[in-house]
């Protein structure tokens, strides 16, 4: 199993699957915010 609990997330279980979709989750769904909220700026729907 790789060592992938350097870095930024340094805790045992880093590499977990469990955590790595949670943080694939978090940082998908605040660029979708960001985009929602840039074009709601810049056209009024």
């Amino acid at each position: 199993m790789p060592d992938f609990n350097r870095g930024i997330m340094k805790f045992k279980g880093a590499d977990s699957p469990i955590a790595v979709i949670l943080s694939g989750i978090i940082v998908i769904g605040a660029i979708a915010f960001l985009i929602k909220w840039a074009l709601q700026v810049a056209y009024a729907f």
